[in-house]
């Protein structure tokens, strides 16, 4: 099946993310190892439909870096959570699967906040909704509705800070005419 063509600065970005994630796995960032893997990216590129990265075209580096150390931070304390989960409470834990919806639309949007979520030790996305923009949580020592709205909120705070950070213009307003984006999560 043939796809209509894509220009390589759409592609740019996913080629670029191709290739890091081609070093990671070989544990090698060596010019010749770099450039095998921009080889490879070209190919599955060019023979395997691959959705285009769409990108906003800012990135605010003001809102990136303390999004990142509160991020540090969040998984600092959640490991220290889930370490007493596991020593204490045992196989008592009560999980659940949550569903958030998101606001953003869009599949990085979408799949920066799955993977923000899932690094924090507690939660992990098991399934993506994308007609509705909907994750799926697999969320740790939840007991009630009051647990399900804070993983919630949670999740929507993480949101809400990437799109500060990368979101289109049009999100960026969206979200500073919602009435609970004032002081609640500036900073993510």
């Amino acid at each position: 099946m043939s796809r209509k063509p894509t220009s390589f600065r759409t592609e740019l970005p996913l080629l670029i993310w191709l290739v890091i994630v081609w070093g990671a796995l070989w544990r090698d960032f060596s010019p010749g190892n770099l450039l095998f893997g921009a080889l490879i990216a070209v190919l599955v590129a060019k023979f395997f439909y691959l959705p285009p990265v769409e990108l906003s075209g800012r990135f605010n580096i003001l809102r990136a870096i303390p999004f990142a150390l509160i991020f540090l931070v969040k998984v600092v304390a959640a490991s220290f959570v889930v370490l007493y989960l596991a020593v204490v409470k045992g196989p008592k834990v009560r999980s659940a699967v949550v569903a958030v919806p998101l606001r953003s639309h869009s599949d990085l949007m979408v799949t920066a906040t799955g993977h923000v979520i899932s690094l924090i030790p507690g939660s992990l996305v098991v399934e993506v909704d994308r007609s509705t923009s909907t994750l799926y949580l697999h969320a740790l020592n939840i007991y009630g509705e009051a647990d399900i709205a804070k993983i919630r909120h949670e999740t929507q705070n993480i949101e809400a800070g990437l799109i500060r950070i990368m979101g289109t213009r049009e999100e960026v307003e969206a979200l500073k005419s919602e009435p609970r984006a004032g002081l609640e999560g500036a900073v993510l």
